[in-house]
């Protein structure tokens, strides 16, 4: 016979089983929230009823509603993307309101009309990417998108917004892109300091006035073309010219001061020849001395130039830097990160040691560092050089450093291992097949793609310069970024998005007849909204990857050996392999003449995992 109140529940056990009823009656409300929220979009934008949204599947959203990308644990949509749906009418804050976890929104190449929503930052205020583009959105910029303080990207070009650019987005901290082009914009280019900015396209709008030189410096003529009005560098348009032009009949009082005299009333031929000898004599004496003076600039142009190539070589010799790449797994114990040492000054020396030879930097000439894709120059090769470097990894193809500038502007750089003969699949040849293949890859963009922004080689140094992603790469996500740390089990619909970006990345590069060549996860970096981004592509030269190819080969025919007491076993077959891929490593690596010479300057800590 039980005791009285054997079958009924503690206390104690009460509370949890209350507290997880909680948790699911709370979760299943902020879902509802959000599935009641889309199904009003949807009943405010989709006219034509493009969108297979449906009550009946609210409780499925985040796997089975077309265009929600992604939903954090609680259920929540964290990234929306319906473009090309031909969605119409106005977007109004009140709308997006209920969906207040989103940190990306995407209604590209739609038919929105009205304005931009002035509450958007109040009513979205985790949003981190917003596409707009393509749309019919009109009237101002609203200043209260300078309220997003957690956005990276804002994208409305294409549309007919007008009136000024807020002044007020010079206060976005994180800015990265910022693409107005296509609009009837009007007014001044505001000034953004942002050194986070990578991305600006003001172009093809009625802007007027001088470009900011801080924005001047570091993009090109075609972020500004097609306003009439703007002036200023990287334009071929003089500020000057443009803001006060001389009227059809004023001198300057220099041109006036060989321009001819109106003749005075009765003079005769003999003043006139005169007056024309005048003006050839001052013509003449003008001429002599302006080339004087371009002359005595040219020469001191050339001293200073020589001395800064002088001092950018002893930069190169003691100092270094390179891209985004973690090494692999089978490395993981064995990379090494420096405590953010800066690089040694500039030195005066022309002459510098490199593998074990004098090499002088004036006598061979140094070379200069090349933004691809006619991009402006972001930084100098000497900003870049003074940065203070973190050793990120090696691998096949060179060692990888974080290079934070003086101003605060991060970049990933590979140093390329001279040896490397390139071939089929890699970097490497002399200057001008280097300087092609980095064109070639420079020239890849895709959002599931790391872009190469620069490259730079000399003599005995090749880099190429990455952007740098600080959320690190899915190897550290999986497995930890230390030895000691344990990664998270990812969601499956997590998973599924990796694979998709992944799929997307590798397509794009074969379209573009490029092979990646090293794909593994710590080569798989995560972007801003941790979306997957594949690096270090087209990098691994075709010969070391068939010596390791015919490597493994060798120790696979003897695992499946016809006698199975020659077969090894389980150890001794991964032993193999891995001094398979040691020897052809080594192989690779015996021509590089100082492997480990430049970040031995820079790297000053114990070794250690990347924390990239």
């Amino acid at each position: 016979m039980k005791p009285p109140g054997a079958g009924a529940l503690s206390p104690r056990h009460l509370l949890p089983l209350l507290l997880l009823l909680l948790y699911h009656l709370a979760a299943a409300g902020t879902a509802a929230t959000d599935a009641d929220a889309l199904l009003a979009l949807k009943s405010s934008l989709d006219a034509s009823n493009r969108l297979p949204w449906h009550p009946s599947t609210a409780r499925t959203l985040c796997t089975a509603w077309p265009g929600v990308r992604q939903c954090d644990p609680a259920g929540r949509v964290t990234k929306l993307v319906l473009e090309n749906l031909n969605l119409t009418g106005p977007l109004t804050a009140a709308l997006l309101a209920p969906l207040g976890e989103l940190r990306v929104l995407s209604l590209k190449a739609n038919a929105l009309s009205g304005p931009v929503p002035d509450g958007l930052a109040a009513a979205l205020p985790n949003l981190k990417l917003l596409y707009l583009a393509g749309n019919r959105l009109s009237g101002p910029l609203p200043a209260s998108l300078a309220l997003l303080h957690r956005a990276t990207v804002l994208v409305l070009s294409g549309n007919r917004l007008s009136g000024r650019i807020p002044r007020e987005l010079a206060r976005v901290p994180r800015l990265t892109s910022l693409l107005l082009d296509g609009n009837l914009l009007t007014g001044p280019v505001p000034a953004l300091p942002q050194s986070t900015l990578r991305a600006l396209d003001v172009s093809g709008n009625r802007l007027s006035g001088q470009i900011p030189g801080v924005l001047a410096r570091r993009f090109n003529a075609s972020a500004f073309a097609g306003n009439a009005g703007l002036c200023g560098a990287p334009l071929a348009v003089p500020c000057v010219a443009a803001a006060a032009a001389p009227g059809p009949m004023s001198l300057s009082p220099a041109t006036a001061a060989f321009a001819p005299l109106p003749p005075p009333g009765g003079s005769g031929g003999s003043s006139g020849r005169r007056r024309k000898a005048a003006i050839i004599a001052g013509s003449t004496v003008a001429g002599a001395v302006v080339l004087a003076l371009l002359v005595a600039a040219a020469v001191t142009a050339s001293r200073r130039g020589r001395g800064r190539n002088k001092r950018v070589a002893g930069d190169v010799d003691k100092g270094g830097l390179g891209t985004p790449e973690e090494q692999a797994e089978e490395d993981h114990q064995q990379q090494h990160r420096s405590a953010n040492a800066a690089l040694p000054p500039a030195t005066n020396s022309a002459a510098a040691a490199v593998g074990g030879r004098e090499f002088s930097w004036e006598r061979e000439g140094i070379g200069r560092l090349v933004f691809c894709g006619g991009a402006a120059e972001a930084y100098s090769l000497e900003e870049l050089l003074r940065a203070s470097a973190e050793t990120l990894g090696r691998g096949e193809a060179g060692s990888t450093y974080k290079a934070v500038m003086e101003t605060g502007f991060i970049v990933t750089v590979k140093r390329m291992r001279c040896g490397d003969a390139g071939g089929a699949g890699g970097v490497g040849g002399g200057a001008l097949e280097f300087g092609r293949r980095a064109e070639e890859l420079g020239s890849v963009r895709h959002p599931n793609v790391v872009a190469l922004r620069a490259y730079f080689q000399a003599k005995e140094e090749r880099l190429l310069v990455y952007d740098y992603y600080p959320n690190g790469s899915l190897f550290s996500l999986v497995h930890g970024s230390r030895p000691s740390s344990k990664g998270k089990p990812l969601h499956w619909t997590s998973c599924m998005k990796i694979a998709e970006d992944i799929a997307a990345g590798l397509l794009h590069l074969h379209q573009q007849s490029l092979v990646h060549g090293n794909l593994k996860p710590s080569n798989v970096l995560l972007g801003p909204d941790f979306e997957s981004c594949l690096t270090d592509y087209g990098l691994v030269p075709a010969g070391p990857a068939e010596e390791k190819l015919g490597a493994l080969v060798g120790v696979a025919a003897s695992c499946v050996a016809a006698d199975p007491g020659a077969r090894p076993a389980t150890a001794e077959a991964l032993r193999m392999v891995r001094e398979a891929r040691a020897e052809a490593m080594s192989s690779s690596n015996s021509s590089d003449r100082s492997p480990a010479r430049w970040s031995d300057a820079v790297i000053v800590g114990a070794p250690g995992p990347p924390t990239d």
